[in-house]
């Protein structure tokens, strides 16, 4: 089925006939208002959107006249599977009094009525489940989603920290229409100006300052959007992407997929020194495999720069080493990077140990052996 605003209109829209061929063109004082909003989110940066939606539902009615949230279910955690873990978005649409259904599939479901009338929009933020065409062609004015990129790059779920990781220094927005087979290819209705943002300290930044930046920027993008009703046909592309001379000067363009427990692997190989601790802090602690007499354990590790030493021995890249400058000083934990930089292994939880200092923690884990009498060495790290 076509979405509705693609179909041939009823006789209540207001016809264009300025020549063939002849198409809807919908008034600008169309009264199919105000707009009874499906929201659905999870997250600290979907909250943003909805507080500021709840917002306009009680400042201007005649904007918004219902919303309804959708989210996942919790999930159990913890020691048994005992707890749950909610959703962020549910707490924070009960506090509002917004009606919630939590659904971990679109399959046999559809949006309940509202003063018996139908949802017309729906608005997916930070959601992580694909809105069906089913419900994008049942809601009037189909769906939108915000985006915190310059779309089309950084397409995918995790744009805030692939910008970080790419050692970005500016951000944008994007509020584009929900595509019904595809996340984020839909048409951009509303964006932030090329080149975007600047990113404040960006050498430091971490992924919760810039997504406190990035939320209430899209939050007010999406206000404003259905504020100008960018949402109503004839639909105008106006991202950047669409202007020749900006593409023409764009270097190449990013994806940005899901954080995988991959992306937390320390590859000394790969990464610089600077790439590492870049990692390291939108990420968190890094890991490796390390291989001890016995058996081979999974070290997580807290990094801090080092100055370099003249006098530390060679070790090959990504192979920890214990050191010492002085007789006097405690020793503690090295590792070269692919750029020969040395790197401080400062904290480290060996697999089935507590967090503990580096060198204590790899000794209580029998990972440290003599060699050649000058200096001790993990028995191999597995890259």
């Amino acid at each position: 089925m076509k979405p509705l605003w693609r179909q041939r209109p009823p006789s209540r829209y207001l016809l264009s006939f300025h020549g063939p061929p002849c198409y809807a063109r919908w008034s600008s004082n169309n009264t199919r208002y105000p707009l009874r909003i499906l929201f659905c989110g999870s997250d600290d940066f979907s909250i943003t959107s909805l507080k500021a939606l709840h917002k306009e539902l009680v400042e201007r009615p005649d904007t918004i006249a219902s919303i309804d949230v959708v989210c996942r279910p919790g999930k159990r955690t913890g020691r048994g599977f005992k707890n749950v873990r909610e959703v962020p978005i549910k707490a924070v649409a009960k506090d509002l009094a917004i009606p919630v259904h939590e659904i971990d599939t679109f399959t046999g479901w559809s949006p309940p009525l509202r003063d018996s009338a139908a949802i017309n929009l729906i608005i997916a933020v930070s959601f992580g489940l694909f809105v069906p065409s089913r419900l994008l062609n049942a809601a009037e004015y189909g769906g939108l989603n915000v985006h915190p990129s310059l779309l089309p790059d950084l397409r995918g779920p995790a744009p805030l920290h692939h910008t970080l990781l790419a050692g970005r220094s500016k951000a944008g927005i994007t509020l584009q229409t929900l595509h019904p087979t595809s996340f984020d290819h839909g048409i951009i209705l509303a964006q932030t100006p090329y080149p975007g943002f600047d990113i404040p300290e960006p050498k430091t930044c971490t992924v919760q300052k810039l997504q406190s930046l990035v939320a209430p920027k899209a939050a007010e993008m999406l206000v404003q959007g259905l504020r100008d009703r960018v949402f109503i046909p004839p639909l105008t592309d106006v991202g950047w992407w669409s202007n020749a001379r900006l593409r023409g000067r764009n270097p190449e363009l990013k994806y940005a997929p899901k954080i995988t427990p991959m992306d937390r692997h320390a590859d000394w190989f790969s990464f610089t020194a600077n790439e590492i601790l870049r990692r390291q802090r939108v990420l968190g602690p890094l890991w490796n495999m390390a291989t001890g007499p016995d058996s081979r354990k999974r070290v997580i590790m807290t990094l801090s720069r080092h100055p370099v030493i003249d006098n530390a021995p060679i070790r090959k890249v990504g192979l920890p080493f214990l050191w010492s400058s002085g007789s006097m000083e405690r020793p503690f934990l090295l590792v070269r990077t692919k750029d020969l930089l040395l790197l401080r292994i400062a904290g480290m939880t060996v697999e089935g140990e507590r967090n503990a200092d580096a060198v204590e923690a790899a000794t209580r884990a029998n990972l440290l052996r003599e060699a050649g009498g000058e200096s001790v060495t993990f028995h191999e790290v597995l890259m």
